[in-house]
């Protein structure tokens, strides 16, 4: 729920007076890379390409019906670079931008703005990128510099929204005007990095997050979080090695980390080679450790090399600890963190598809049962999170399509079946997010959103589909008065 300022603040976006800007302003400053080149790449071309203004329009056009019960603002993250990268660049460098669409009473409004971390403003000032990538080769005298871009996720919690880059701490971001208030750190009591894909408990209300290192032990720490927003507990898990670690999952009781073979090593780097690279012969892992027992308790599991970007959930059926996630045999190659070849487009994303699996952690026995669930290429899964870490029925996730996602399926776990919503002929889109009715009174009582491209005209909308009538066309598309570039994740928050 937002304080009394909060709402005022809210109703003052829902009715269409924005703090800054009026309807149809375009509220970019001039932008100076709008006559530099940018390179040929795939990460830099078609609905992936940055967008260039700051947008705020009021009146939205809707085809279909906006749910009346929908009062609150969905927000999406994503990478929009404001500059041409200095030699190479990849998809998950960009610099942060949020799409927001606001709905109430049926009518709908948008705005964009960029995340202004240090490193944007930096670079902002310059007219120039200034910070490398990841895939420009080391030279082994001045280490690099890597900038914060905020651009990954984002969290609400402790009426605060916070834009995620799990390489540092948040960025907290004022809403529903979406400016940009600085680094958050929790009081200063943050003592690692913030992951991309925290886990609020549906119950307790309490935030349980974590950060990898990939320099230095201890490779892994997590904390625990209150409801108002308090670090309650850290603690160190010991890895043998420094490994790239996307995603966790939590039951009632337990928290479940991934330790899967994207290994780190400075001296490939130096090498010329990739500085993160899969190393099946390391060894993969599911460890569990008790919500809040020290991390020198963890018990873990050996389970065969894969890699797992992102959870869709996890809970408990007697002594076994189940979790489920878009699995792939080994990291995507369309996401490797090696420059290409010919130094300018990066693979089919379509060359490495993930598929919806289930490992089952017995406790007592330390066996583990696992298996895919479907054999198609999906990804970024959701649940209605309001049964976060409880056994949950139903599951979402983006159809891999040719460019990103080409509909949205969902799964029902217990009857092993499947729908799929189609965006339609040469309709690409993201991330699909459940947003429950008020009132629900099942667990799939609710609709879906993402935003879709269509690449025959060029233009983006705001796709709702009602989640009980799941193959039907979306109950509304609204349109939007900006392409809004492929993204990463999003979620709703409710302002009634």
């Amino acid at each position: 729920m937002l304080d009394r300022r909060e709402f005022l603040a809210a109703s003052a976006f829902a009715g269409g007076v924005w703090v800054l800007g009026q309807p149809g302003e375009c509220r970019a400053e001039p932008v100076p890379s709008a006559s530099q080149k940018w390179p040929r790449n795939y990460f830099l071309q078609g609905n992936f390409a940055p967008v260039s203004e700051e947008v705020t329009e009021t009146e939205l056009k809707v085809i279909g019906q906006v749910p009346k019960e929908l009062h609150g603002v969905f927000v999406r993250n994503g990478p929009n670079p404001q500059f041409p990268p200095l030699r190479h660049y990849h998809w998950f460098e960009g610099d942060g931008m949020l799409h927001a669409v606001l709905l109430r009473d049926g009518k709908a409004s948008y705005r964009n703005r960029w995340i202004r971390t240090e490193g944007w403003k930096e670079e902002r000032q310059a007219g120039k990128a200034l910070y490398p990538s990841f895939l420009d080769p080391l030279d082994g005298t001045n280490p690099p510099r890597f900038k914060n871009t905020a651009n990954t996720s984002v969290l609400w919690h402790h009426g605060r929204l916070l834009a995620l880059w799990e390489g540092g701490p948040p960025t907290e971001v004022r809403l529903p005007d979406l400016e940009t208030v600085g680094l958050y750190t929790f009081g200063g009591k943050l003592k690692h990095p913030f992951t991309a894909h925290p886990k609020v408990d549906p119950v307790t209300g309490e935030v349980l997050c974590f950060g990898y290192n990939l320099v230095a032990k201890p490779y892994l720490q997590y904390s625990v979080i209150a409801p108002w927003g308090q670090i309650i507990s850290t603690t160190a898990i010991d890895l043998p090695r420094p490994v790239m670690m996307h995603d966790f999952a939590v039951t009632a009781n337990y928290t479940v980390f991934l330790d899967l073979p994207e290994v780190f090593s400075l001296e490939r780097a130096l090498r010329g080679q990739p500085v993160l690279k899969f190393e099946p012969d390391a060894g993969a892992r599911i460890g569990i450790l008790p919500r809040k027992a020290d991390g020198t308790t963890i018990r873990w599991f050996t389970i065969p090399p894969c890699y797992v970007f992102h959870t869709l959930n996890a809970w408990e059926e007697g002594d076994e600890v189940v979790v489920v996630a878009c699995r792939t045999k080994q990291f995507p190659q369309s996401v490797e963190f090696a420059p290409p070849s010919d130094g300018s487009a990066h693979p089919n994303p379509q060359d490495s598809e993930a598929v919806l699996y289930q490992w089952r952690c017995h406790l007592k026995t330390g066996k583990v049962v696992e298996g895919p669930l479907d054999d198609r290429g999906t990804e970024f899964p959701r649940v209605n999170e309001r049964l976060l870490g409880r056994r949950t029925r139903f599951g979402y996730c983006g159809r891999s399509g040719s460019e990103m996602f080409d509909g949205l399926v969902k799964y029902d776990l217990v009857k092993q079946t499947h729908l799929v919503h189609g965006h339609g002929a040469g309709r690409f889109g993201g991330e699909g997010v459940f947003v429950p009715r008020p009132d629900a009174k099942a667990e799939d009582d609710g609709w879906l959103m993402t935003y879709v491209f269509d690449r025959n005209t060029g233009k983006s909308e705001l796709v709702v589909v009602d989640c009980r009538d799941f193959a039907a066309p979306p109950v509304a598309r609204i349109l939007l008065p900006v392409r809004v570039p492929y993204g990463f994740h999003g979620i709703w928050v409710d302002l009634s």
